[in-house]
């Protein structure tokens, strides 16, 4: 049975219909396709769809193009790694030949190859720390205030400045840790001499076979300083017992580890010491100071000279009768007494001492007539102070009123057996700037004294900005050989307010401890303590 024309017309256009629709939908998937496919530099075929015949040959070409790409940009990397190695080595190069003229080295304990197991980042940054900080040459300071004083000591005993209420101005180190560095330290400092380095070897004038070895028994004395935002300076010196020159060590604690500044030896044995002390009156404290003078310049050191400034009339012959007495005795002839008929003035009389010396450079110790010291202070006068470089200004320890000191005895103790370092004894005078020791020729550079100041004080703080302001180092430290006796001291009206400011707190400062001035303040009441508590014993008894 045929079906109707109508029925296959409309099966007809359903097929072709359904045909359509499935272009359309292919012709948008393939839209679509070229829309989302990756686009690339040519005109290449959209793989599997159009052009496959070329796609391969195109990829390989692409894949070519790319790695020749990233060869290039190897190569170039590896040619600035190249430049970069060279720069290293270079900037390593300058490092070491800084580190041969300035002298700073790791020491680590002499062990080897430390520099190059130490990356040079870390070392330029510990090197730079030795620069900032003022271990070779001086700094510019603003006042007095702006100096970092060291502190001394030997390998049983530390001199101190900070002591509180609690610590004491010459004591033992009690904590562990500072036992442990000090001793670090010394044996630090040994090994740098009996160990030296090829460069500190070539300085040495003996041969390896003549190389004395030193020990703990040899270290003599230390100073050391922390620069909180750098690091611990150490200043070392060593001597053996039979000998006069000095192995002087400087080491430098960056926070990190010890890194030997230099070594050196120092020959002081030909060092003369110029002793200038200004003076007007007080004949009695001039032959006490003239015993000492005997014991310790003429008998033990040998290598000094006086010169004594004189100032008015009165009392000159009695200071000229003691200096002749004292060199027919002991042979003695190496002094120079000036004469000045004027009012005294104590930076006039030190300039003058300064400038009445001939015989060219020498090295100057400021004194006065209340001064004790040792000989092994003068050795340390003469080991921190260098032409051009160091002025030594040390801490004098002063001692108080022996009458309150010693009140509980009948007499003061002769002032040999008074010279110890004690809280109820005496102070570290950190605030007093007149015993120092500098050469000739830096005092007369800086231009000396002002000789405007007149009358007590004032004349030594401003010597001592004058360096500060300068660029030479100043060594400020207490140490134990330098004592100030106690004397009266009058405060005259005619000075100015300021200058009597200073000379009563130093009077003040000079009478006795602290705990001995409360001693006084409240001595009634502790007598009327005392009269009742006899009382009520004696009630006791009776009852």
């Amino acid at each position: 049975m045929r079906m109707p024309r109508r029925g296959l017309v409309i099966q007809a256009r359903t097929r072709w219909l359904l045909v359509g629709l499935a272009l359309l939908f292919s012709l948008v998937l393939l839209m679509y396709l070229l829309e989302c496919a990756p686009q690339t530099d040519g005109s290449g075929s959209l793989p599997g769809v159009v052009g496959e015949s070329m796609g391969k040959e195109y990829y390989q070409a692409l894949l070519q193009e790319q790695e020749e790409h990233y060869q290039n940009r190897a190569t170039s990397l590896k040619r600035q790694i190249a430049q970069l190695k060279q720069e290293l080595q270079e900037m390593s190069d300058k490092l070491k030949s800084l580190q041969e003229k300035k002298s700073p080295k790791v020491n680590g304990m002499n062990y080897q190859g430390t520099k190059e197991q130490t990356s040079n980042d870390l070392l330029e940054f510990l090197h730079s720390q030795i620069d900032k900080a003022e271990v070779s040459v001086g700094a510019k300071l603003p006042s007095e205030y702006g100096v970092i004083p060291f502190e001394s000591f030997t390998s049983m005993k530390v001199f101190q400045l900070e002591m509180g209420l609690t610590r004491h101005p010459e004591e033992k180190p009690v904590r562990k840790d500072k036992r442990d560095e000090l001793v670090e330290v010394i044996e630090a400092g040994l090994e740098v001499i009996n160990n030296p380095d090829e460069e500190d070897a070539q300085d040495e004038d003996d041969g390896v076979g003549d190389r004395q070895l030193y020990s703990e028994n040899d270290f003599i004395e230390g100073y050391y300083r922390t620069e909180r935002d750098k690091g611990t300076q150490y200043e070392l010196f060593y001597k053996k017992m039979d000998g006069m020159e000095y192995r002087h060590v400087t080491l430098f604690r960056p926070f990190g580890p010890l890194m030997k500044v230099k070594s050196e030896t120092v020959d002081i044995s030909r060092s003369i010491i110029n002793i200038i002390v200004p003076l007007a009156g007080r004949t009695e404290a001039f032959a006490q100071f003239m015993q000492n003078f005997r014991d310790v310049c003429i008998h033990q050191d040998k290598r000094v000279h006086l010169t004594v400034v004189y100032f008015g009339q009165d009392g000159l012959s009695e200071v000229k009768s003691i200096l002749e007495s004292v060199a027919r005795e002991t042979d003695f002839h190496n002094y120079t007494l000036v004469s000045l008929n004027e009012e005294f003035n104590r930076g006039r009389g030190l300039d003058m001492g300064a400038r009445a010396w001939e015989k060219g450079e020498v090295l100057m110790f400021f004194c006065d007539v209340d001064v004790y010291f040792t000989a092994e202070f003068l050795n340390s006068c003469r080991l921190n102070a260098e032409p051009g470089k160091k002025v030594f200004y040390p801490v004098v320890f002063s001692l108080y009123n022996p009458a309150i000191v010693y009140a509980n005895q009948d007499i003061p103790p002769p002032v040999e057996q008074q010279l110890v370092h004690k809280k109820d004894s005496g102070f570290w005078r950190d605030f007093g700037f007149g015993m120092t020791c500098q050469y000739r020729t830096d005092f007369l550079t800086v231009g000396g004294f002002d000789l405007e100041v007149k009358g007590w004080g004032g004349e030594d703080v401003h010597l001592y900005r004058k360096y500060l302001h300068g660029e030479l180092m100043v060594i400020r430290t207490p140490v134990p050989g330098l004592f100030h006796l106690w004397h009266e001291k009058h405060c005259a009206d005619e000075l100015t307010p300021e200058q009597y400011r200073m000379c009563i707190q130093s009077k003040a400062m000079n009478e006795a401890s602290h705990s001995h001035l409360g001693m006084l303040v409240f001595r009634d009441e502790i007598e009327a303590h005392l009269r009742k508590q006899a009382y009520r014993t004696n009630s006791e008894a009776v009852g």
